[in-house]
């Protein structure tokens, strides 16, 4: 009679291998960046990268840095993470997939104000306090084509990071400024607790001159030359993209058409 323990040690050296050599997916995220990301995981990227982890049979991992100046460089280009689930599908630096969303700044107002139809070049913002969101010593793009239009002294800046967050969409409810223009995921999902009480209003022109975009297509992003994790980021956006949707509309994310070419096939 057989004994059946080297079977059982078998079994379990067998599970420690495949234990040892389990893959690891390393995303490179902010650590308080809703709705985006946060070490608590709430944020949609990090549902997407779980989502991302489960298809791929790897073990998610993160590496926490804020996303500022040099971080493509010394995070994604020194190997410290693999991925980024947010980047925009035409950054230079980094190799990336076909979008999986489109969205647009909008302008966040009160409904009880009546300015659902404003454009960067309606006159009535001349007399306006408008919110806009300060990107480390400059403003985010909205904030340069109302500089560029003359109103400097309408602009109010905002730190949308971190704690101050909403710090802008509260602003715009409370009555303490009377528009501001933001990111769709962040007016989305910042607006939503106010419900029908905030409006968001897709920014126009969406291009403005000499050639500043206010809408973006969002894709996924890898150290260049790496293909093959690549090809199995844009298989799985194709693949799940229906899921992908579900989370980015829980989140109140504000999405555009992708034109034909960006799509893909469901």
């Amino acid at each position: 009679m057989c004994s059946p323990f080297p079977k059982i040690l078998g079994s379990v050296l067998l599970f420690c291998a495949l234990t040892a050599h389990a893959r690891e997916l390393r995303v490179c995220a902010d650590p308080d960046n809703l709705p985006f990301s946060n070490r608590n995981q709430q944020g949609f990227e990090n549902k997407i990268a779980e989502m991302l982890a489960h298809d791929l049979h790897a073990d998610l991992k993160y590496e926490w840095q804020r996303l500022g100046r040099g971080f493509v460089r010394e995070y994604l280009g020194k190997s410290r993470c693999d991925l980024l689930v947010g980047i925009p599908v035409n950054y230079k630096p980094v190799l990336t997939t076909a979008p999986y969303y489109r969205s647009t700044f909008v302008f966040v107002t009160r409904r009880n104000r009546n300015l659902r139809n404003l454009s960067l070049d309606d006159p009535a913002l001349h007399s306006m306090k408008i919110g806009v969101q300060a990107l480390e010593e400059e403003y985010a793009p909205p904030g340069d084509a109302l500089a560029r239009r003359g109103m400097q002294a309408s602009i109010v800046a905002f730190d949308t990071s971190g704690p101050h967050a909403n710090s802008i969409v509260r602003a715009v409810a409370k009555g303490d400024i009377d528009a501001a223009i933001v990111w769709g995921p962040l007016g989305g999902y910042f607006g939503k607790p106010f419900g029908a009480s905030i409006v968001l209003t897709p920014v126009t022109p969406e291009v403005d001159p000499p050639g500043i975009p206010f809408t973006f297509a969002i894709a996924m992003g890898v150290r260049k030359g790496n293909t093959g994790l690549r090809d199995e980021l844009q298989h799985f956006i194709t693949s799940r993209r229906s899921a992908i949707q579900r989370i980015l509309r829980a989140y109140g994310v504000p999405e555009l058409e992708m034109a034909p070419s960006q799509a893909g096939a469901e």
